[in-house]
């Protein structure tokens, strides 16, 4: 599959009809997706290879995961409709999935991927931090969105568990308006996407 036939794919997985600004669901935009999951699969750590996505959302990386060759995926948010979401377009998409509604500190398996996309902490401060310190306990190599501005933060809490940041790449999120206290109708956000790997 080429990575434009994959971003057509996902630019068909549902957004959450009612999202939550607490919660931060905003839906990764498929280009992006599209490209971090290539990246990813190019660096051997998607096809054949256990993946879980932490924030699942309604899929978009748990379904783009599976469709590059996952021998397994996982999925796991605190959001029931987000999940039932998710289970909805696997299921029609034929795809395998294993996604489940709870916290992500009640997840304790292992895998050998995570790919994720946290909430920022645009409305609490470093909320992505429980996402990455679970991330770094489960797998030995960490794809994780975070908003430019706090890679300094990033690359500590990632020295600090032991992983080194191999790779960094720039993208850019469109925010629509979804919100009230969203002034504008369009918000363009500098990301990152950090791919970071175990040094133990």
């Amino acid at each position: 599959m080429k990575q434009k036939e994959l971003e057509k794919i996902l630019q068909r997985v549902p957004p959450h009809p009612s999202p939550s600004a607490s919660l931060e669901q905003y839906m990764t935009p498929a280009p992006a997706a599209a490209a971090a999951l290539f990246f990813a699969a190019q660096y051997g750590d998607i096809t054949g290879k256990r993946v879980a996505d932490l924030a699942c959302g309604t899929g978009i990386f748990a379904v783009g995961a599976k469709l590059l060759g996952a021998s397994e995926v996982l999925g796991i948010d605190v959001d029931p409709e987000s999940v039932e979401i998710a289970r909805k377009f696997a299921g029609e998409a034929g795809l395998e999935l294993t996604l489940q509604v709870g916290d992500i500190k009640e997840f304790h398996g292992q895998v050998d991927t995570v790919v994720m996309n946290p909430p920022f902490g645009a409305q609490k401060r470093h909320a992505d931090r429980p996402f990455l310190e679970k991330a770094f306990e489960v797998a030995p190599v960490v794809y994780s969105f975070h908003m430019a501005e706090t890679e300094d933060w990033v690359r500590r809490e990632a020295s600090g568990a032991g992983f080194t940041i191999t790779h960094k790449n720039k993208y850019i999120f469109a925010i629509r308006h979804l919100f009230d206290f969203h002034r504008k109708e369009r918000l363009d956000i500098d990301v990152l996407l950090f791919r970071m790997e175990s040094g133990r």
